[in-house]
């Protein structure tokens, strides 16, 4: 196989990046500083939120979000199979049930018409999904859970910087919801290296959060002093400053990645017999996340996991997006789902290519990977193969 020319993602770093982190490294405070509070500040203007609880990762931000709810055994929480597996795995730790319900097949964020059937008496709350950075119908997710007097969630790993034009409103990613939770791992929008947050307008899930990511203390208690069961989910000062020069530039990156994204969608113009390029709407000013472009229904899985092989052979990173949640093997097991249970996600899953896709990625190189995925959408099918 030859070695990646293109890689799928890769973060952009600048020089003020790498000075702040510098200034960390040269100075007393590695953890628990002024950073992270300047950090907090940034991520909650920018969500729209009162609070923000830096912490270690997107997944650690899910958790205790949930852990702050007091969401726990016997307890049900609505959610998507067509997300990261962190969507539902934060309800696993605390021994909540996911209920799946299938996507919509043109956002492939949860579908609101599916979610009022899958409410039971144990149903205590809904957890959205942005998918790809494309915002779920946050409006009609949080009617339900108002008319139901459920709590919502809002899971924006993949969406920092989205921002949806509702009702002459423009609302954030991170903004809907009790608490929105935001990830910042090398291929997000913007990078901490290893991060995420927690954003809410709830003064008591904040500090819930904050002390559960710092082993249960409570903000100014001894260091020695556990009000509650915690964890080390905290987010040292060099994350935190670098997190916080790349959010102060987060409206450049989405600038930069909306242009190749543009870049993108006019070089696959040609190729709409084969495939469907992801979703675009006048009311969504989209932070690109990844871009994910769908086969059309005269492919197979095959015929993709054939594409992705071949895309890789000539040096271009690509992959599936998603593996649907409901088809993992511990999660077959745990909750006894199978294939068939949500069509549409399957449908989805099926086809997904993701192609290379970053902030200073170049024109001469999407232009390479649109010819190489061309020669091997439009070659004839492999005599008595089925595959392309």
């Amino acid at each position: 196989m030859s070695d990646i020319g293109i890689p799928l993602s890769s973060p952009y770093i600048d020089d003020d990046d790498r000075r702040v982190v510098n200034d960390v490294l040269n100075g007393r405070t590695l953890s628990i500083g002024p950073w992270v509070e300047r950090f907090e500040g940034l991520l909650a203007t920018t969500s729209g939120r009162a609070y923000a609880a830096a912490v270690s990762s997107g997944t650690s931000a899910l958790h205790l979000i949930v852990r702050a709810l007091g969401w726990s055994r016997g307890d049900e929480v609505i959610t998507t199979p067509f997300s990261f597996v962190a969507s539902a795995n934060c309800l696993i730790y605390e021994n909540v049930r996911p209920v799946f319900v299938d996507i919509d097949p043109v956002t492939r964020c949860i579908d609101p018409a599916a979610i009022e059937q899958a409410i039971t008496p144990r149903t205590v709350g809904i957890l959205s999904v942005d998918v790809f950075g494309y915002p779920a119908d946050w409006a009609a997710v949080e009617g339900i859970a108002r008319k139901h007097a459920l709590a919502h969630v809002s899971d924006s790993c993949e969406s920092l910087g989205t921002v949806r034009r509702e009702n002459g409103r423009d609302i954030p990613a991170g903004k809907s919801g009790v608490a929105g939770a935001f990830a910042f791992y090398p291929n997000k929008q913007i990078t901490t290296g290893e991060g995420g947050a927690v954003v809410t307008d709830d003064e008591r899930v904040a500090r819930l959060c904050r002390s559960m990511r710092n082993q249960g203390r409570d903000e100014g208690a001894g260091w020695l002093q556990h009000a509650r069961l915690g964890y080390n989910y905290r987010l040292s000062e060099m994350n935190c400053a670098l997190g916080f020069t790349q959010v102060s530039r987060l409206d450049e990156i989405k600038r930069l990645r909306s242009a190749v994204a543009a870049r993108y969608l006019q070089l696959l113009e040609p190729l709409r017999e084969w495939i469907e390029p992801p979703p675009t709407d006048p009311a969504v000013d989209l932070s690109w996340f990844v871009f994910v472009v769908s086969l059309r229904e005269q492919f197979t899985a095959e015929d993709r996991n054939d594409i992705l092989a071949r895309l890789r052979a000539r040096g271009i990173g690509c992959s599936n997006y998603f593996s649907p949640i409901h088809l993992q093997p511990y999660i077959q097991e745990h909750l006894g789902t199978a294939r068939g249970d949500y069509p549409v996600t399957e449908r989805i899953a099926d086809r997904t290519i993701a192609l290379p896709f970053y902030t200073a990625l170049t024109a001469a190189d999407q232009e390479h990977v649109v010819r190489e995925l061309t020669a091997l959408l439009t070659r004839p099918l492999a005599a008595g193969s089925g595959t392309r």
